[in-house]
């Protein structure tokens, strides 16, 4: 379900966050471990401003929120990183080695997992198939590939490993649906940078109150019940990757809230 951009309030701020130094200049590491090094490989695709819709169809960003909360630090996912969507939302450090293509240096990058690599069954996974699993594959935007490597490389061997997602404020959810369902994307998120399960409640009810969400896909998941606007929403939410860790955003939506807005909680996984 798309969401007209120019109604996702939070976008105002993405000019001034738009700068090539953007991820560097986020908070202080919060609270996740780094992985192992893990060898993999990369190519790049789409506009090569690295920016648009494109960058984040398959987990559910629009082209603002790419913008406004990711920049040009993005790859689309192989399937085995991408694992059904829970990938969406994950952080990478990503390092060129064993290339003549190289950058000098062989400098890393950061990006996040907005989007999914399809495979491609009709060529091999050594010539062209680079996303068919089990291949450990990132189809990054251009300007992230060319802090690794030369564009002439096409496609480059890469180390790879996992590494705490830096954001800057809250959780940000971002509203469709209902009366009767409530579809809620949920972005921005620190530490693992992804989302095991979600629960809201009305501000001010017992805890008992909660309401299960399910995940619907990527960075979605959906309420099935009458929840009166009138009041804000409290989200309960847990992250996917191991340790995992629980937050309560208890200002993450305000009263007399409306789909097709998002809002941006104080709380945040650090």
């Amino acid at each position: 379900m798309a969401r007209a951009p120019a109604i996702v309030a939070a976008v105002i701020m993405a000019a001034a966050q738009l700068t090539a130094g953007y991820y560097y200049q986020q908070p202080a590491v919060p609270s996740f471990p780094t992985s192992e090094w893990r060898d993999g490989s990369a190519t790049f695709y789409g506009d090569s401003s690295g920016l648009g819709a494109d960058f984040g169809g398959a987990c559910g960003y629009c082209a603002n929120d790419i913008v406004s909360l990711y920049s040009t630090y993005t790859a689309a996912l192989s399937t085995p990183l991408f694992a059904d969507g829970n990938g969406c939302g994950q952080c990478y450090e990503l390092r060129c080695v064993k290339s003549p293509w190289c950058n000098p240096g062989s400098p890393s990058v950061v990006v996040t997992g907005t989007n999914l690599c399809p495979p491609n069954w009709y060529l091999p996974s050594d010539n062209g198939g680079w996303c068919n699993p089990p291949r450990q594959h990132f189809d990054m935007a251009p300007p992230s590939f060319l802090r690794l490597a030369q564009r002439v490389a096409g496609i480059i061997p890469v180390q790879f490993r996992r590494v705490p997602c830096r954001r800057t404020g809250g959780v940000r959810f971002c509203l469709q649906g209902n009366p009767y369902w409530l579809l809620v994307y949920v972005m921005n998120v620190a530490a693992a940078g992804d989302v095991y399960d979600l629960a809201v409640k009305k501000s001010g009810d017992s805890d008992g109150a909660y309401v299960p969400a399910s995940h619907n896909w990527g960075v979605t998941y959906q309420v099935f019940a009458a929840l009166d606007n009138r009041k804000g929403l409290v989200v309960k939410m847990r992250s996917y990757s191991s340790p995992q860790q629980t937050i309560v955003v208890d200002d993450a939506i305000p009263a007399y809230w409306t789909t097709g807005l998002c809002y941006q909680g104080s709380n945040n996984f650090y």
